[in-house]
Order: structure tokens, then sequence, then C-alpha cells
């Protein structure tokens, strides 16, 4: 903290200095008026109307106000108040000068021979009660520096977010051989509480309470996790404990995140999407894909830590390490020995507002449902899907719950171009091993502009056009084909923000070729977001 003399701070308020200045007479306020309050710098003590000099002594503090500016007094040049001016009260008036002369000595200026006479003389007359203010000063400035060494408090803040979703989707029909899409207009909502409290002024601990009915979005109807909602999840209109984490640094450049429950490498490492990557909120891009490279998503919902470090000024380097089933303890899980993703990565900033981004995550996963934790994100056979397998007759029966080791590598990269003009991009790629039968490449990439204070300052327009994770070659023996035609999703939004608290979400979203088949009907998705915070 900038070391102010508290001296100054202490005899040049408004009410205090004005009063110096009343004489020995009662200074009326003028009663009812509304005028602004605030302090005005004035050069002359005889502006201040409610002040009558009358002794030696004001006219000589008049005459070096007059000179060197050391009172301030209202606006409308009145003193408010109703009492008698004492000669502590005048002392304090005579410090406040006092201090303004020697910070003007100290600036290099000269000051009248005959104006440090009158000081000299003031300080005489004024010696007992400027020393008793002086010491009355310095036991509050020690006071102040106690305060201000154990000011912090363990504290709790709670952060809100409720969002509306009115939604619909249309097309899609072939895309299952058992039924055509058959969605409804629906109204979600979902509803975020957020305890923040920190114990030491840098340490964060985040407990969250969640609730909401958006459930997995689509999906069902749709026949495909393609074109899910940021905000969607199943918890069926139930209040339940989402995220558990503390953050702490242990020095300047190195912070540690650990994650008890709902855990996900984006919560300590660079997605390079700002803006669009809200976690999973109601302020940021419409879907769970034209969030981040889904690769960050691999291994969601596990418990771990992460660490972030700052090697140099334009070098930083992330790593952590989730488990799934980190709470059983049964075999075959655990921290060490069921599903887990482990994610390296390191950023390079060349430039402001130009960031690249290496990434690497390794994973192993036994799930029956879809693999590596994609977020509910691309095509079932994207994320090896035993369903999907099954209903594409790719693989037999036996083969549908083979564990999967992967290693996923991304490429990411953000760059703002101007304050209201934001490019970004990524690619993923994911060679993954079914242990004991063959080889599966996933590729998954995007390009997103984003367009901050469109229109109204604090909103956002953006537009992101990629491929969600698709398979893209599956060497197993005995394998039958599959389609592979590449997936594209074009996603289109813009967050008007009608206040601080309040903003509205217009957006379209275009999948083509979903499922990966070019002979399915594309789908689109159209939705309104109200977000309100608090």
């Amino acid at each position: 903290m900038k070391n102010i003399p508290f001296k100054s701070l202490l005899f040049q308020p408004t009410a205090i200095l004005a009063i110096l200045f009343a004489s020995a007479n009662v200074a009326t306020a003028q009663p009812g008026r509304a005028e602004d309050q605030r302090q005005a710098q004035v050069t002359s003590v005889s502006q201040l109307s409610d002040v009558q000099p009358t002794d030696w002594a004001f006219q000589a503090l008049q005459s070096l106000v007059e000179r060197y500016g050391c009172i301030a007094g209202y606006p409308d040049s009145t003193y408010r108040g109703n009492t008698f001016m004492t000669r502590y009260e005048f002392a304090a008036g005579l410090n406040a000068c006092l201090d303004q002369i020697v910070s003007l000595i100290g600036g290099g200026e000269s000051i009248d021979p005959a104006d440090l006479a009158t000081i000299r003389r003031l300080q005489e007359e004024f010696t007992a009660e400027l020393a008793a203010l002086r010491g009355r000063v310095d036991n509050l400035e020690a006071r102040v520096d106690d305060l201000e060494a154990n000011q912090f408090s363990t504290t709790t803040k709670l952060q809100g977010e409720v969002a509306f979703i009115l939604a619909d989707a249309w097309g899609g029909n072939g895309i299952s051989d058992d039924e055509d899409n058959n969605a409804q207009t629906v109204f979600y909502n979902r509803g975020r509480l957020n305890f923040i409290t920190s114990f030491t002024g840098r340490d964060r601990l985040t407990t969250r309470l969640q609730f909401g009915n958006v459930g997995n979005s689509f999906a069902d109807e749709i026949n495909t996790n393609e074109g899910r909602f940021a905000l969607d999840g199943d918890v069926n209109d139930n209040v339940i404990l989402h995220r558990l984490h503390y953050a702490f640094p242990v020095n300047d450049d190195l912070q540690v995140t650990v994650m008890a429950n709902i855990g996900a490498h984006l919560f300590y490492a660079d997605t390079f999407n700002p803006g669009l990557d809200a976690g999973n909120s109601g302020q940021g891009a419409l879907t769970r894909f034209a969030e981040r490279n889904p690769i960050y998503n691999s291994g969601a919902g596990g418990k771990g830590i992460g660490l972030r470090y700052q090697l140099a000024d334009f070098l930083e380097f992330s790593a952590g390490y989730l488990a799934r089933g980190a709470n059983n303890p049964e075999e075959g899980a655990g921290l060490f020995n069921g599903n887990y993703s482990a994610l390296g990565q390191l950023v390079v900033e060349p430039t402001d507002g130009l960031k690249f981004g290496l990434t690497y995550v390794h994973a192993y996963d036994v799930s029956e449902g879809r693999r590596f934790g994609f977020g509910a994100t691309g095509t079932g056979l994207g994320s090896l899907s035993p369903s999907a397998l099954d209903d594409a007759s790719v693989l037999s029966e036996s083969q549908l719950t083979t564990p999967v080791v992967s290693n996923s590598y991304g490429l990411e990269m953000s760059w703002q171009l101007s304050p209201k003009f934001r490019i970004g991009a990524w690619g993923g790629f994911t060679d993954a091993t079914l242990v004991g039968l063959g080889d599966a490449e996933i590729w998954n990439y995007a390009l997103t502009l984003a367009f901050p204070d469109l229109l109204v300052p604090g909103s956002l327009g953006a537009i992101t056009v990629g491929a969600e994770p698709y398979l893209g070659d599956l060497n197993v023996p005995g394998q039958t084909d599959f389609e592979n035609d590449v997936p594209l999703h074009v996603e289109g939004m813009y967050k008007l923000q009608l206040s601080d608290n309040i903003a509205v979400t217009p957006g379209i979203i275009w999948l083509v070729n979903p499922n990966q088949d070019d002979e399915n009907d594309g789908i689109v998705i159209g939705t309104l977001r109200a977000t309100f915070t608090f």
C-alpha cells in the first residue's frame, strides 16, 4: 500500500477543515439543501461564507491559505455545522497548511521569508495544541498499520446464476432405424449457487449447489450427442452438490487446484476460448462443443488435482490428474486403478493478445457408456460408445466393453486482434487403443469468431464452425465398414447484456451430417436463453 501521511487524510476532510475558519461565533448550516456534497478546493478562506475572520491568527492563516491553497470547503462556500471553534480545531487547520507548505518546500518551491516568520509565530502560539494533535495522529497511524496487516478475515460470498431456456429441434429424421425426430418445444431451467470462501485472501474454496431440468438436451430425440447445450446435465430438478474445489497459490508463479467433486481439466488449465468458455454456465457459448476443445473434457466429473505454473512472462505449464472412481474402494476402481485422465499443457504467449497451446491428455476408460468423458459431445462412434458400435455393427457383442487407452493431442490458438474482435481455433486428435483388439482415430476441430461489446457494452456475438469428435478410422479384426463423413457443427449466437445482471441470448445450431453420415437429415436447433446473475 502506498505510504500516504495519515495527517493529510485526517485534517483535510471537508467538515473538519471548514470548521477551522468559523471563528468564535456560531456558524449555522442552511437546512433542507440537497446539493452535491462533494468537496471542492477553494483559493481564499474568505470564500467560505459562514467563516468570520476576527483575529490576527485567523488573518495570518488566511494569508497562508490564499498563497498556498491548503483548505477545502463545500462547493457552495458554506460551512455546515453548529459549533464553536476551539484552539484544537484551529491547530488542526494550521497543521494542514503546515503539511502543504512542507510538501512544497520538499518539491523545490521557495517560500516567502515573511510567510516563514508567520508560520513560526503561529507554531509558537499553538505549540501545545499541535503537539497533542500530532501525538494522537501518530497513535492512529500505528493502529491503522496494525489493522492493514491483519485486515483479512475468512469471508464467504454468494454468487448465483439462473438460466431459462426456450428451445426446439427440427430435422434429424433417419438417424435412428427405430424412430424419427419427434422433439417438441421445451422450456428448461438451470440454476447454480456458488459459495466462494477465502481463508487468506489469495486462496479460493468453491462450493456449488446446482439444480435444473435440462437433462441431456435433445440427444434422445435426435439420436446424437452433437449440439448438446453447454448448461445441460441430468439432475432431475434435484439440488445436488456439484463442484467442491480448493485453489491456492504456492508462490507467485504456482497455483494448485484440488478438485474433490466434479473435477475437470478446464478448471485449472487455459482453454483458449475466453468469453465462450464460461465453465458450462449460461453466460458463454450455447453448446458444450463451442466452449472448448473436447479433449479437455477427458476424465470430466472425476476427482483430482491440477497445477498451473508460470515459467516465464511468455510461457506457462499446466498439469493435472483426475480419477472418476476415486471414492470407490472396489477392485478396478479407486484413485489409480479405475478410469483416469492425466493432462500436460504448454502455453506460449509471444505477444499480448496472442496465445498458442500444446495439449496432451492420456486416459484409461472402462466405461460402458461414452468413452473419454468427452463431455457428451460428438458422434456415438466418436466416443467409442458401446451402444453406437453395436448399432453400427462395427464390433461383436463380446468386444463392446473392451477397455480403451487413449492419447489425445491438441493444438489451440487465441488471438485478440482488437478489443472488439477475437479469433480462436483448435484441433484435436485422439489415438485410442481398444485393449487386445486394435486402434481407432478420433478427430475434432473448430474455428471461433467472437465480437465482445457488439452493439451494447458487455454483450457478445459469436460464430463457431467445426467438427465435433468423430471416428475417422478403426482397425479391429473382423470389423465391418462404418460411415465416417465429417459431422459439421455451425453455431451462431448473440448475448445481449440488458443490465449488469440480466442477459438474453438468442441463437441457432446447425448440424450437418449428424452421426457422421451424410445420408442423415441435417438438424437445426433454435434457442432463446435468459440468464440472471446475482
